[in-house]
This record gives structure tokens, sequence and C-alpha cells, in this order.
């Protein structure tokens, strides 16, 4: 059975995980035959109220928000080692852009974490493919934008831009739809970077993601 591990940011789009994003990509890979792990920083981070969209002033530990979606089967990013597993999946969410790198603050400047940055060059190295979904394509623009790896963010121009500013190649892409850079062992899709995408459009994205994600691995 193919081990695929899965990092999330937090639960809640504003500042961690997006749910549907997160529950899809488990269930994806469940349905496909496959088993995961659940990995995120143990580190506090800035709290969303999610009903008036603004900052609370509070912070939450993005791991014990994220073992909400786990159902607390979940393990910091330090013990998560590429040798372990056939794959690597990153749902969406702005935790995506704020925790696992600062793209969402610094665009095409910003830097991927360092424990991040280490996870995803152990699956670059060993040839094993990662799927990255809604905004953490950023990632692998500033992780592997000087090879040009090609990913998708769907239609949004002025992210797009940014995410090329890297060295990456950016592809249009519907929601329903997913890019694969055969090269590179990457694959993208939009998801809710449409934010008037419905969770079925949302989920049958990510499915295909993550059967090209497993057939690659």
């Amino acid at each position: 059975m193919k081990q695929v591990a899965v990092i999330l940011s937090g639960c809640g789009f504003l500042d961690g995980s997006e749910i549907t994003e997160a529950v899809g990509t488990l269930v994806a890979i469940g349905q496909r035959g496959a088993a995961y792990r659940c990995f995120a920083p143990d580190r506090d981070v800035p709290e969303t109220n999610h009903v008036t969209k603004e900052s609370t002033g509070q912070t939450r530990n993005a791991l014990w928000e994220a073992a909400r979606i786990a159902r607390g089967e979940i393990q910091p990013l330090d013990k998560l080692v590429a040798k372990n597993f056939d794959a690597l999946a990153m749902p969406g969410g702005f935790g995506a852009a704020l925790h696992l790198c600062d793209f969402a603050k610094k665009g095409s400047g910003g830097a991927v974490d360092p424990e991040v940055l280490r996870i995803v060059n152990e699956f670059h190295r060993a040839g094993k493919p990662i799927a990255a979904i809604c905004i953490a394509p950023a990632v692998m623009a500033l992780a592997f934008g000087t090879l040009g790896v090609n990913v998708t963010i769907g239609e949004d121009a002025g992210t797009a831009s940014e995410i090329e500013k890297t060295g990456a190649k950016h592809a249009a892409c519907a929601v329903e739809k997913f890019v694969v850079d055969n090269a590179n062992k990457v694959i993208t899709t939009p998801a809710y970077m449409y934010g008037a995408a419905k969770p079925h459009q949302i989920f049958e994205g990510i499915g295909g993601a993550i059967e090209a994600l497993l057939k690659m691995a």
C-alpha cells in the first residue's frame, strides 16, 4: 500500500488549511487504496476570526488546530522523513502561504519555511512526487522556481505573475482540472483559488491530482 505524507498548516482557510481541500485530499487518498499520515508545524500562529475575517489578536498552535482535521492523528514536521513515504501532498488555505512559506507577505521574494524546504527537497531528490493544492503551489515555486517547475493556481493573473517571478512556469487551469510537471514530479490543482467554486468541483480537481500523484509514486 502506498503511503502519502500530508502537510497541514492549521484549521480554517484564513489562517490554516482549507478544510474542504484537506478533507478532499484525505478522502481521495483513501479512495484510491493508499494510506496517509498528517503533519503540521508545531508553533503558534496568528488567529483570524472566520466570521469577521479580521485578526483576533490571539494565536493558536498550528499543529493543535490541524489535529482537528486529522482527528488527533498528526505529528510535527520534524518527524516527517521522505524515505518513509511514497508521495507528499499539501492542501491549500492561506496557512500554506503564511506558515509553510511567506509568499502571502513577500510574494516572489519570499522563502519556504526551513523544515518544509527540507521535506520538499528530500522528496524531490528521491524522485518522489508532490501534489500542491490551491495556493500551496507557491511553496513549489519558491522551492523549485529555479528549475522552471510548472504549476497552476488557476487563472488569477496577479498571483500567477508573482509566481512566475520565481522562475516557475504557470499554466491556466480550470477548478476541476490539474497540471502535471512530469520532469519535476509536481502535480498542482487550483481548488479554492476559485473563490466561487463548489465543494464537488474542489473534490473533482483534487481527486484527479491525487490519482496522478499515486500513479507517479
